[in-house]
């Protein structure tokens, strides 16, 4: 029997726009999600939320419709430390996906391994108290020091006020770092405020790489990705194209299709697409950001 979807929750866009912009060859979408489906990939008994289904089969098709090459596909939380749905769709993306893993502290070398062949290459540490109950750090350290030696990079989702205090403890983690969303900042505040510099600043200290994803999750202002809006989430574009300018090497981009937990409006992928060209103004740039830099953090060696 499958469980009720969250009230209020928005189901993902059915019929997304066509671009205007033509993504360049070998894009990735490197921060996106599967959610079951959940008669095949039942989801945590703890989750904080239901989702609606959302499998690698519409995940796939939205990625040949936007003119995307490969994905990287991040557990959700609401399947918990259960990876098999998240596996499942990079094992029949043919090589053209990456995963992101959560796992528990007394995680094995030989799950990590098969997690390996499948096509993992991080995990992933959640700090966002509205969707997990604790981020032990004692346990995120161990997990750090067992995927460590595989080469794999850590990523971090946590709010920007409390950067402050978990610093330390990211800047010390054995791997290097992705932060998902631009670290979620308050664009309410100056993109030169000390809230946004603190952010910088650490990127620019550490081994960090930083996704310029989620503006409709970060947006106060808008106006929303719907009805043709080619000029949506204009108060989140200075935080993502200051990030591009300072780390034009360590930025990636991503839908979050199906873009959990969204209850205000679900945009059209199509036009983030689009928006793309507000973050990174260049093709040169725009290359970096789509093609260059995720392959070279996912698919090391490979071309695009």
């Amino acid at each position: 029997m499958t469980a009720p979807k969250t009230p209020g929750w928005l189901d993902w866009c059915p019929a997304p726009s066509t671009p205007d912009f033509r993504l360049p060859p070998g894009a990735v979408d490197a921060h996106c999600h599967v959610f079951g489906p959940q008669a095949d990939f039942p989801f945590a008994p703890g989750r904080k939320y239901t989702p609606c289904d959302a499998g690698k089969d519409a995940l796939f098709a939205l990625r040949d419709h936007l003119g995307v090459a490969r994905n990287v596909i991040v557990q959700a939380t609401c399947h918990g430390a259960d990876n098999s749905a998240m596996v499942d769709a990079v094992r029949a993306s043919g090589g053209r996906a990456r995963g992101v893993a959560t796992v528990r502290p007394d995680v094995g070398a030989a799950e990590l391994r098969a997690l390996h062949a499948a096509g993992v290459r991080g995990v992933r540490f959640n700090f966002v108290k509205r969707l997990v109950d604790a981020s032990p750090r004692e346990d995120l350290s161990a997990i750090a020091k067992k995927i460590a030696p595989l080469g794999w990079h850590i990523v971090l989702y946590f709010e920007a006020a409390d950067l402050a205090e978990l610093a330390t403890f990211f800047g010390g983690l054995p791997a290097p770092l992705v932060i998902d969303h631009l670290g979620r900042p308050d664009v309410t505040q100056p993109v030169d405020g000390p809230e946004f510099r603190r952010f910088l600043d650490f990127a620019g200290a550490h081994d960090v790489w930083v996704k310029v994803s989620c503006p409709e999750r970060l947006t106060v202002t808008g106006p929303p990705a719907l009805a043709g809006e080619r000029h949506a989430y204009t108060d989140v574009v200075p935080f993502a194209r200051r990030v591009v300018e300072e780390f034009p090497d360590r930025v990636l981009w991503g839908t979050d299709w199906p873009h959990p937990n969204l209850k205000h409006h679900m945009p059209d992928d199509g036009l983030l697409v689009d928006h793309v060209r507000h973050l990174a103004d260049t093709p040169g740039r725009q290359r970096q950001l789509l093609v260059d830099n995720p392959m070279r953090l996912y698919w090391p060696g490979e071309t695009a």
